[in-house]
């Protein structure tokens, strides 16, 4: 019988998921991974945020799976195996972030938050009408997750564009690539939303340098990873006025500090890694069907480069 295990940064989280996939995978093996357990010579893993220790007991893995998009975690662990690694497309979670992107883009250009300002005072004041014009839309990062994003809100009306570090096939979007065509693509941006890998090449591309080509009055919204934002540099543009403000879903730490200046900064709204959230049962669909396709010997997607590190 085929062998799957499961390794999170949580005993419960592991537990469940061992839970959801073995009811979907009846004839597999499914276990939970728990520190200084013994080598299961299970064929293939799923994991969030694993420890080293996992990789250095279990040897016998033939395919990785992460359960999430993001596969920088995984790819800084030294005893990371030399097989297939594969992450989610998508997995429920380019709607839930065009939501988010969406909604604080309208609360931002609309001035809700100046509106609940005036229901507090029981002020009626409507604001100007907006034009979405004056809110040109740049979105960094064009994988599945980034081009969803941005055909979501290029369809309510705002201009949009988007940037790769590489060539991407045309899809009716306005796109720019690679270092050269970088300050074109921030010259027209008013509103940043990022969601690059990070890679050592993307690691903090959101720096000073970057946030002063940005159109007067700009807005960072940053539902990546945290490690693209130099924070110290996204600070001073903020207090400066560069930046009119930032919405923050991830961070250089997580949880984010108590201490930390963005909790109480006027111009920062923080949320908790949230834009998006795994959907167990597609998450379990997609590592159930592509280790079926394993065992047949058939080809599947997802697989991550480990040079460009998507």
């Amino acid at each position: 019988m085929v062998k799957v295990i499961v390794a999170t940064a949580s005993t419960a989280d592991t537990r469940c998921w061992r839970d959801a996939i073995q009811a979907a995978m009846p004839e597999c093996e499914v276990l939970a991974w728990e520190p200084g357990a013994e080598e299961t010579s299970a064929r293939y893993a799923a994991v969030w945020s694993p420890p080293d220790a996992f990789f250095q007991t279990e040897t016998k893995l033939q395919a990785v799976f992460n359960l999430g998009a993001g596969v920088d975690h995984l790819l800084s662990l030294p005893s990371l195996p030399a097989v297939p690694l594969l992450r989610l497309e998508d997995a429920g979670m380019a709607p839930q972030m065009a939501e988010y992107v969406i909604y604080n883009l309208a609360r931002l250009t609309r001035g809700f938050d100046t509106y609940d300002a005036q229901q507090r005072r029981a002020s009626w004041n409507p604001l100007s009408a907006v034009h979405h014009a004056d809110w040109p839309v740049g979105v960094m990062g064009l994988g599945k997750l980034g081009s969803h994003v941005a055909a979501a809100v290029a369809a309510v009306g705002y201009p949009v564009a988007g940037w790769a570090r590489s060539p991407r096939p045309s899809s009716g979007l306005v796109t720019f690539h690679g270092k050269n065509q970088l300050g074109d693509f921030l010259s027209r941006t008013r509103v940043l939303v990022n969601l690059l890998p990070l890679t050592p090449e993307t690691a903090g591309i959101i720096n000073a340098d970057l946030l002063s080509r940005l159109r007067p009055g700009a807005v960072v919204i940053n539902i990546a990873r945290g490690g693209h934002v130099v924070d110290t540099d996204l600070l001073a543009a903020l207090d400066s006025g560069n930046v009119q403000a930032a919405v923050l879903d991830v961070f250089n730490q997580e949880p984010l500090p108590a201490h930390h200046p963005y909790w109480s900064h006027p111009k920062v709204r923080v949320t908790p890694h949230v834009s998006a959230i795994t959907l167990e049962e597609d998450a379990v669909r997609q590592i159930s069907e592509r280790i079926r396709k394993l065992e047949r010997g058939e080809p599947v997607g997802g697989v991550v480069d480990r040079v460009t590190g998507y």
